[in-house]
């Protein structure tokens, strides 16, 4: 228990100077293109007295670079993100935004897990047949393809041609699909689900499949199999909880590659998510919307490392030993 708990607090405290290089980062970035207050004012071209001002406020323009820095890291750590040029907090817009996210990377990383576990073992044990080949030919394919690129085509044969789901957002405008509200928001799912669940596929094949290849060549497999045991239990019984312990680690890393593609995914479909939002904040220098999603997502995939590290922790005590 002791071991567990320095391991939690190690991995919290790490946390803190990778935080504060982001955001210094992010930061230095934002206030490098120019005065943010001008950059606004081009996105919004009548901007209220008020929201400027408001703005102003929160981005200490009067003062040094550092010292503004310093103030804006300050509302963050009290959960203020500022003002948009909607006039809004941003941080009252971010809960459904950050939700609508979860709705698609969680599901899509679980299945991913699901599908790309099973068919690393199965490619594993008949390396170089032709269905091992035609298994890493297929999940390479879907790695190396744009996701704008499958999104459209899909949409184009689902939507357009055989207008069986949804081309475009989460929830119906003009009418339910499927007859049912929960049937509806399954219809709009469907199509940016696959889209993300199949280009994460290969990176669980790929781990998977050079796991097990490793595994069952060490020396305690050899030794079951000599002993006469069936090859099913062998890998399944033996080989596979070895093999599969890495792939916890890259949860959290798909989880990551997940999110930084999201803005392509989302703006495909119009899901109403972080990475949609984080795009037409873009077009419309909305630049305290612009920091605050950066800083949400950051702190995102943070928490899922987080999560993954001490996960990984538990399944293999040598790590929190080390």
């Amino acid at each position: 228990m002791a071991g567990i708990t320095k391991y939690i607090i190690r991995r919290l405290l790490f946390m803190i100077p990778v935080f504060l290089g982001v955001s210094i980062l992010t930061f230095a970035i934002v206030n490098s293109a120019g005065d943010p207050i001008a950059l606004i004012r081009q996105g919004l071209r009548q901007a209220s007295p008020e929201v400027l001002a408001a703005l102003r406020a929160y981005y200490h323009i009067d003062q040094p670079l550092y010292i503004r820095y310093l103030y804006w890291l300050w509302d963050i750590l009290h959960l203020n993100l500022g003002v948009s040029i909607s006039g809004t907090p941003v941080i009252d817009r971010m809960g459904p935004w950050v939700l609508t996210t979860l709705e698609l990377q969680i599901p899509a990383l679980i299945l991913a897990a699901l599908i790309g576990i099973p068919l690393g073992v199965y490619s594993a044990r008949h390396q170089y047949s032709k269905r091992d080949i035609t298994v890493t030919s297929f999940a390479l394919f879907g790695y190396s393809m744009p996701t704008f690129w499958l999104g459209l085509m899909m949409i184009i044969i689902f939507s357009l041609y055989l207008g069986w789901l949804p081309s475009a957002g989460a929830v119906g405008i003009t009418h339910l699909w499927w007859g049912s509200e929960l049937g509806d928001r399954l219809a709009h799912l469907i199509m940016p689900l696959l889209v993300l669940t199949y280009v994460e596929l290969a990176t669980f094949v790929r781990l998977m499949r050079g796991n097990m290849l490793q595994t069952l060549r060490d020396d305690y497999v050899l030794a079951a199999r000599s002993s006469g045991l069936s090859e099913r239990t062998v890998v399944y019984k033996h080989a596979l909880r070895n093999a599969i312990t890495p792939i916890i680690t890259i949860l959290g890393l798909s989880f990551g590659s997940a999110l930084s593609g999201a803005p392509g995914l989302e703006t495909t479909f119009s899901w109403p998510g972080l990475g949609y939002q984080f795009v037409q904040a873009t077009f419309a220098l909305d630049i305290p919307m612009i920091i605050g999603i950066t800083v949400v997502i950051t702190i995102m995939l943070m928490v899922a490392n987080l999560i993954t590290d001490l996960v990984y922790g538990m399944v293999d005590p040598r790590i929190r030993l080390s």
